[in-house]
């Protein structure tokens, strides 16, 4: 019996050729399925399924994502990141009206931390982040310089390590 998402999800057709690991995208509008990645190896493939779920969610859209790898000398259906519902996906604070514009270069190097946070956050395993841990990435961001977010990064994809 499916469980109710996989009564929500469209079928995912089987990528051709030989096993690979490949993330697959539905897109509603053509009622259709394309590669958004592929590799031989798993990681990268998780990594690039939690940016463009991600993306997808900004643009305020679900993400319907299957991931085809090799399994007992085929092709093996397995399941996707969990993921929280786009009501729940934090959304970045602007300014207020009349307030003064942060300093540009400040801001460039605070989303420059906060992309090394979450490249790290990904290669340990986390792709896809609740509020609360926006809210944590964006604290640590905050209160930490460039080479400290650095390490931090490191430990993480060192945790995550080779699977």
């Amino acid at each position: 019996m499916r469980s109710p998402e996989e009564k929500r999800r469209p079928r995912c057709p089987r990528p051709p050729g030989e096993p690979r690991w490949v993330a697959m995208f539905h897109e509603p509008a053509q009622d259709t399925w394309t590669v958004g990645a592929e590799s031989p190896y798993r990681e990268p493939v998780l990594y690039a399924v939690g940016d463009m779920t991600r993306t997808v969610r900004a643009r305020g859209a679900e993400a319907a994502v299957a991931l085809w790898g090799p399994g007992d000398g085929g092709w093996r259906l397995f399941d996707p990141p969990s993921a929280p519902p786009p009501s729940l996906t934090p959304v970045p604070e602007r300014p207020a009206p009349g307030s003064v514009a942060p300093d540009r270069l400040a801001e460039r190097m605070t989303d420059r931390r906060h992309q090394v946070l979450m490249a790290g956050l990904s290669k340990a395993g986390l792709y896809d982040l609740g509020p609360e841990d926006g809210e944590a990435v964006r604290a640590l961001v905050d209160r930490l310089d460039e080479p400290t977010v650095r390490r931090v990064a490191h430990w993480l994809s060192a945790a995550g390590g080779p699977r």
